[in-house]
Order: structure tokens, then C-alpha cells, then sequence
């Protein structure tokens, strides 16, 4: 339910890795966005999915410097979260730490109980 592994495969972008926790009033996702700013980073909601997604970029190649070993993945990054019905899309809050994005989605309030309609006998 909560991941859709086929379209990172699909889009041919790497995957971050990711938990998923759920509150009595929210779900929170904790994602891994090493060497990334804040304003690399894209976090949107479509169609009842959350999608974060970034590039990461190599740096500029100097001149008389060679690499000698190249252990970081670079490109773009996307991870795609099929969302529960009881979620509020209007209520998305998402800050980047440390390395760490921290998205949280609150859940829709529970539906009051209905009450009981007390229909007026008339006399006919």
C-alpha cells in the first residue's frame, strides 16, 4: 500500500531509503537525503500519492584532479507513497535535517457519529 516500487524502477531514478510510521493522529515518513539542501528537495502530493523526489548532482571536475574511486550515487532520486483514504492532502508539513527529510500527513478527523433524527408524528 504505501510504496510504489514499479515507478522508481520505471522512471529509472534511485531509491532513498525510507521508513513509514503511523500516529494516532498522523502518518510520518523519515527519508534519507544525504548531501542534499532543502531547496533540492521536492515533496508533492498527487493523486492520493506522495512523492519526493531530488537530483543529486557530481561537482564540477577541476582541472589536474582525478577521481580514484566514485562510491557515491548521484542522479535522480524518487520515492513514491500511495497514500490511505484517511488522510488530509491539505495538511502536509515537510523539514529536512541532518540529511533527514521528515514529511508528516495528519489524518482526516473521524467522522462524528450520527445521531439519532427524531421524526414529528403529525396528527393526520
Amino acid at each position: 500500500m504505501w510504496l510504489d516500487a514499479k515507478a522508481a524502477r520505471d522512471a529509472k531514478v534511485l531509491a532513498t531509503p525510507a521508513d513509514v510510521k503511523e500516529y494516532g493522529n498522523s502518518y510520518v515518513f523519515v527519508i534519507d537525503m544525504p548531501g542534499l539542501k532543502s531547496e533540492d528537495i521536492k515533496v508533492m502530493e498527487e493523486d492520493n500519492a506522495l512523492i519526493v523526489s531530488s537530483e543529486r548532482k557530481r561537482e564540477e571536475e577541476k582541472e589536474g584532479v582525478k577521481y580514484l574511486r566514485m562510491e557515491r550515487k548521484m542522479g535522480k532520486f524518487m520515492r513514491k507513497f500511495i497514500l490511505p483514504d484517511n488522510v488530509n492532502t491539505d495538511a502536509i508539513s515537510a523539514v529536512c535535517q541532518d540529511g533527514v527529510l521528515i514529511v508528516t500527513v495528519n489524518k482526516l478527523l473521524p467522522p462524528e457519529p450520527k445521531k439519532p433524527k427524531i421524526i414529528e408524528v403529525k396528527i393526520g
